[in-house]
């Protein structure tokens, strides 16, 4: 079993080392590569809140038995441990490398030790004004008990002595986040961290006592929600009760600065109920998305050029004649390819039209990342105002995002929409959208479904896939969806949509084996950002061995084994990366429709809690035009000359294609075919 699949959390780190490799890209602008630095950073405290403490959840519960890929619990976290304190040693030394080429552009990360006597002056200034006043020293005595370190703190660890008694205290400064972790000096392109400020004023809040040491460091703690939801009667309740409890998870990993003591470590580690096995020793700086700061610099030179989303052909023409978007979806299915294609002018105008238009009788949708400021969340609390029947499942157990749903969930009742959180024990990952409008021949159901979320800044940055359509039995099914998942219903067939977990995963597993019965003439095509399943990769492996050529986009974690002789030499992966986020999934199977092609597009990746654990959807794309649209994209991600990773039949992935990162991208060549077309 081991040898037929790849470890899932040893595939995502090699994921975070592909996003770093991003920031060693000569052809990439200096502080989009400080970026990529910052990005990795957030990924990798993702992770350990997440996946290592669900890891030590197991450990701590006995549970020994191995995994898919052969990795106990426990072994999974020795290789974790080894291979995320290599990464961090490769990370800063990336990093220093990029300072090196910022510094003759006069952008620099600069040590207080090495600044001079005028810039201390003015860093003093700032810290008397508008630090002292907010910082709290929390010293530890048998009156002061270990204080709580929250989840991904900053904090200085110092050690006080009394010169009259000689006694000796553990302290804790936090370093807050009411002000910039980086300190700007005048000029604004040298920054001075927060952190080297306070430490070298110590003094001034521990008056007449000596300050022997100190050292930064950083505790990251279990930050999944548990909800026992059979028991919640109130599910929004009950999220919010989890978010207060969130800070207080167990610590699962403590970040130091080199140099710290022995001595202060090891009560460090004592008091955090940690092992020295969960301890990660920084060399630079703690908590790299402090380089987003930098990268904030108006410096175009050293920045990506904007590339300006266009607004769809068709929807551009129909305003032009002050047409609606609702004229323009009659005529023919709407497929839009966002960031590449506006967001605003086609999904948002599409929920503000619905919203303002008396025709308009009810809207539905799902909301699962809204989003902080939101012009769709807005836009139905507009509707719903002026009297058009509105409900939105919010989906509460998004990670990271519930206290935001939280917040819109309460505005929206508010406003009079009809809020629910969908079904006990799934969440609901699926972008939908019905809108019911009485057109002038009739009453007619328009729907959105698309592979992204309803969130306007990642609509800017990540790479999605909408599709809005007024086909009948497409309304039909999410019409019956959408009665699914706001009433009391068990789950219809449906004539169009793939819909987990009811059917997609048996209707994939399906395709894969209709497309063998036609051996080497069969192929399959898939993009998504993960591969995990073991059944779906088996389901490959068997149609890899009927002699299908299948080709894979996978820009996350990719448990399958490609190249493997008499198992998947018929398989190839391959990972694409650059300024856009890729998240979109599509499939295509060659001989999904008799001997025509089907192309799905949908929400759902090829992993278990994606097939059994969530609502999802995917739709067909029938339309010969965006079938070629579709058939573009794999045939720019699948091309000899961009510069991709591939992973071999090891588990091991490698840069290919050509030296310089601006010759090969793909996303550039992209965004060009869009942009030639909109101009023909």
């Amino acid at each position: 079993m081991s040898r037929r699949l790849l470890n899932r959390e040893l595939s995502w780190l090699a994921f975070n080392r592909r996003v770093l490799s991003l920031a060693e890209e000569a052809g990439v602008p200096l502080l989009e590569r400080l970026k990529f630095c910052a990005i990795c950073s957030a990924n990798l405290d993702e992770f350990f809140q997440v996946r290592v403490a669900a890891l030590k959840d197991q450990v701590a519960a006995g549970v020994t038995q191995p995994a898919y890929d052969g990795l106990s619990p426990q072994a999974q976290l020795t290789e974790i441990g080894t291979t995320a304190d290599r990464f961090v040693v490769d990370q800063e030394t990336v990093l220093d490398h990029l300072l090196s080429e910022l510094a003759p552009h006069g952008v620099q990360l600069v040590d207080w030790s090495a600044l001079d006597a005028r810039d201390h002056q003015y860093l003093v200034s700032i810290f008397e004004q508008r630090m002292f006043p907010v910082l709290t020293p929390l010293a530890v005595d048998p009156a002061h008990p270990f204080p709580y370190i929250s989840n991904l703190a900053l904090s200085l660890a110092a050690m006080i002595s009394d010169p009259d008694t000689g006694e000796r205290r553990f302290a804790r400064v936090k370093v807050p986040n009411v002000f910039p972790r980086l300190v700007a000096l005048p000029d604004g392109m040298r920054f001075v961290p927060v952190e080297q400020i306070i430490a070298a004023q110590l003094h001034s809040l521990f008056v007449g006592m000596v300050v022997e040491e100190h050292a930064v460091f950083r505790v990251t703690r279990n930050a999944d929600l548990t909800l026992e939801e059979e028991e919640a009667d109130d599910l929004l309740a009950k999220v919010e009760m989890e978010l207060r409890r969130r800070r207080f998870g167990r610590a699962v990993r403590l970040e130091v600065q080199q140099g710290i003591s022995e001595e202060m470590l090891e009560l460090l580690v004592r008091e955090l109920d940690l092992e020295m096995a969960d301890v990660t020793v920084h060399r630079k700086l703690l908590d790299l998305t402090c380089l987003f700061q930098v990268h904030g610099l108006e410096l175009p030179a050293l920045k990506d050029p904007a590339w300006p989303p266009v607004t769809a052909g068709r929807i551009l023409r129909a305003e032009a004649q002050d047409r609606s978007i609702f004229s323009v979806i009659r005529e023919r299915a709407l497929m839009v390819h966002h960031p590449y294609e506006s967001f605003a002018s086609s999904v948002e105008n599409f929920i503000a039209q619905a919203a303002d238009d008396p025709k308009v009788q009810s809207i539905k949708m799902t909301l699962y990342r809204a989003g902080g400021d939101s012009p769709i969340a807005r836009s139905l609390m507009r509707a719903a105002e002026r009297g058009v029947q509105v409900a939105v499942l919010v989906e509460l157990k998004a990670r990271f995002d519930e206290a935001t749903n939280v917040g819109w969930a309460r505005a929206l009742e508010r406003a009079g929409v009809h809020v629910v959180y969908g079904l006990v024990g799934l969440k609901t990952h699926a972008k939908t959208t019905l809108v019911v409008r009485q057109d002038d021949d009739g009453l007619r159901r328009y729907c959105h479904i698309g592979t992204g979320n309803y969130n306007s800044k990642t609509a800017r940055l990540y790479e999605d896939v909408g599709f809005v359509t007024a086909d009948e039995a497409v309304g039909a099914d999410v019409t019956q969806l959408f009665n699914h998942l706001t009433g009391y219903s068990r789950a219809v067939e449906f004539q169009s949509l793939v819909v987990a977990p009811r059917d997609m995963r048996n209707q994939l597993v399906d395709l894969i084996e209709h497309e063998m019965s036609f051996g080497a003439e069969g192929r399959i095509t898939a993009k998504m950002n993960s591969i995990a399943d073991p059944q779906m990769i088996d389901a490959l492996y068997r149609a890899s061995a009927a002699g299908v050529q299948i080709d894979l986009l996978v820009r996350g974690l990719c448990c399958l084994r490609p190249g493997q002789p008499g198992l998947s030499e018929n398989i190839r992966v391959r990972s694409i990366l650059g300024r856009y986020l890729e998240h979109s999934r599509v499939v295509r199977f060659e001989h999904g429709e008799g001997d025509s092609p089907l192309f799905l597009i949908g929400s759902a990746d090829w992993m278990g809690r994606n097939l059994d654990g969530r609502v999802e959807v995917a739709v067909p794309v029938t339309h010969p035009k965006h079938r070629d649209w579709l058939d573009q994209v794999f045939a720019f991600d699948l091309a000899d000359d961009i510069v991709r990773h591939e992973l071999d039949a090891e588990g091991v992935w490698h840069r290919c294609g050509p030296a310089a990162f601006g010759d090969g991208d793909a996303q550039e060549r992209f965004y060009r075919w869009v942009n030639d077309r909109q101009k023909a």
